[in-house]
């Protein structure tokens, strides 16, 4: 056999060969590129998965983001949902393998009401029989790419966590730095994701208003705690007496916050820490 025979031969075989393997899967562009074509999602909870590397983004997508500013709207994918109650509802896309960020609209192209939107993830408050748009984004915080592998929930959003919080109605100071020591006790439940206390502290000494602010790390587990924080003056130090004091707390979960604020006045007593 010639040379040119056995090239021929061999080109024969691999495109056979070819032929039989097939050639490499391409990501096609999801059904749900477009608001037009959105997928209707039923009853929750609702999950689903989708690459969405073929995903596209139109003039849709820049109408939703004049309201919420996202870094970028790459990789869109709609979703329809219409409530079936007066509910609050949470759609996360946190599992997916790439930066996402999730709008929640009513209306149609041109006239969208953006109701919700966030990294990872949208909470709103739903009302019984009306229709709302889920898109999905690549917000391209991670640095680059067009969309990946999305992971979407839709569910009922769970309440806030337990939040309980007290302030002591005295207060120690230190005469040599100025300091106030602010005490309490607060509970946050285990489903918090985050949580913390701050407080801010302002008391007349002679013609100056002093002002400080403070605040300390919360661990959330259901158990009550008790909690200090020391508060030291911007503009002077704190002395005996009577003081006004702000303090806030927030514990958050998957979708919404609890909050506590008091406005109260402390006395502020001692002369150290210990």
């Amino acid at each position: 056999m010639k040379l040119s025979q056995r090239l021929a031969a061999g080109l024969a075989a691999a495109l056979a060969l070819t032929a039989v393997a097939g050639s490499p899967a391409i990501a096609a562009v999801p059904t749900n590129d477009l608001f037009s074509g959105a997928e209707v999602v039923g009853a929750v909870p609702f999950t689903t998965s989708l690459d969405t590397t073929e995903a596209t983004t139109d003039a849709d997508d820049a109408e939703l983001n004049a309201t919420c500013g996202a870094p970028a709207m790459d990789a869109s994918v709609w979703y329809s949902f219409t409530a079936a109650a007066d509910e609050a509802y949470i759609a996360d896309a946190s599992a997916s393998d790439y930066s996402t960020g999730v709008f929640v609209a009513t209306g149609s192209p041109g006239s969208f009401e953006v109701l919700a939107c966030g990294p990872g993830g949208a909470a709103w408050q739903a009302t019984a029989g009306a229709t709302y748009s889920i898109v999905v984004i690549d917000d391209q915080s991670d640095g680059g790419g067009n969309g990946g592998q999305m992971a979407l929930m839709i569910d009922v959003a769970p309440p806030p966590p337990a939040l309980e919080v007290t302030v002591d109605p005295a207060a120690r100071f230190d005469s040599k730095t100025g300091s106030a020591i602010l005490s309490g006790t607060m509970m946050c439940g285990e489903d918090a994701a985050s949580a913390f206390l701050e407080a801010q502290l302002t008391q007349r000494v002679g013609r100056v208003l002093i002002r400080g602010f403070g605040g300390t790390e919360v661990t959330c587990d259901g158990t009550t705690r008790p909690w200090t924080i020391e508060v030291l003056g911007d503009n002077g130090l704190f002395k005996g007496g009577k003081s006004a004091t702000v303090t806030f707390a927030a514990a958050c979960g998957l979708a919404f916050c609890s909050e506590y604020f008091d406005e109260s006045t402390i006395q502020l007593k001692g002369k150290g820490k210990g």
